[in-house]
Order: C-alpha cells, then structure tokens, then sequence
C-alpha cells in the first residue's frame, strides 16, 4: 500500500513537472514574441519621427508637384516597410502557435505514456501481492516443524516478511522450531520493521 501511494505520488509530481515544463516552453516563446513586437514598434516610431523632422527640415512646399510626389514616395516606402514588419511579426505568431500545438501534442502523449506505466506497474504490483499471499499460504498451512526448516535457511528479512504476515499464533509455532539464533535474527527484522514508525 505504501508502495503504490508513493507511486501515485511521484506519478502527480512529474504531470505537475511536465506541465510546468510545457507552460515554460510557451511562455518563454510569448515573451520572445513581445519583445521583438516591440522593438518593432520602437523602430518604426523612431523611424516616422525622422521621416516628420526631415520632411519638416527639408521646408517641402506641398503645393509643388515634385515636392509632394517626394512626400508620397515616402510615405509609401513607409508603409511597404510597416507591411513587411506585420507580416513577418504575423509569421512568428503563427510559429508561435504552431509550437504551442506541437507542445501540447507532447504533453499529451507523455501523460499517456505515464498512465499506461502506471497501469502496468500496479498489474505487476497486484501479481507480486497475490504471489506473496499465495506463497504465505503455503508456509502457513505446512506443519510448523517443516516450515521451521525451511525458514532456517532463508534470509532473516526474506522470512520475517513471510512471517510478518502470517497470523501470529501460526508464525510463532514456526519461530518455535528455529534455532534461537535464527528465531533472535528474525525476531530484530520484524521489530524494526516498524522501528521508523512515528507515534503520534
């Protein structure tokens, strides 16, 4: 049971990480975005300012024809170039986008990645726990002298995890049959087993 809620925690932890790892990916994207929008902006602010001063400076007289045609020429050039800068911005916006999909897809196929782990990690868990059960049973039902020779030999963590869930009056008929130095070893690996438990 502790396995697998520490399992489920750890699984809750990596989706909050993916998530926020996907959310940083299109944030940093939006931010880069910004900025260049704005030095854009900046950039042609700056540069409607000089073609004003210029026009201002030059004491253009508009009623002139060539004068005036000077004018149109750059205020088209103007906005040819304010056209080039919203559709390159249009451009990155749409790459934005598209990244924002393509992380989003990922995320996706990772989270079902995880869940299809999971899923086999508890089947594998639950096999393992009926094995145990299965295989406590059998020490269980032996006679006690036979299941004290079996267990004499096995590591004292090994059996005490056996014996740990047995009933206790069958597990201390078992421990009756051992060697007092084997029934001591054990004895310490079931108590310590919940040595590391707080009481509260």
């Amino acid at each position: 049971m502790i396995r697998n809620s520490n399992a489920s925690q750890k699984s809750k932890t990596r989706k909050g990480t993916l998530s926020i790892i996907g959310s940083l990916l299109v944030l940093s994207a939006a931010m880069r975005l910004v900025t260049e929008a704005g030095q854009v902006i900046a950039e042609e602010v700056k540069t409607a300012a000089s073609i004003e001063t210029s026009l201002q400076s030059s004491s253009l007289d508009l009623a002139r024809p060539e004068h005036l045609t000077a004018a149109l020429d750059a205020i088209k050039a103007r906005e040819a170039k304010l056209a080039a800068r919203e559709k390159e911005i249009e451009e990155r916006e749409t790459t934005l986008a598209a990244a924002e999909d393509a992380i989003d897809a990922e995320l996706e196929k990772l989270e079902q990645a995880e869940h299809s782990l999971r899923e086999t990690i508890n089947l594998a868990a639950a096999a393992a726990e009926d094995d145990l059960t299965q295989l406590t049973s059998v020490y269980a039902n032996m006679k006690p002298k036979q299941a004290a020779a079996l267990f004499e030999h096995m590591d004292p963590g090994f059996a005490a995890g056996f014996l740990g869930r047995m009933p206790s009056d069958g597990a201390a008929r078992i421990m009756a049959g051992m060697t007092p130095e084997k029934a001591y070893e054990i004895s310490v690996e079931l108590a310590g087993r919940n040595a590391d438990i707080r009481l509260e």
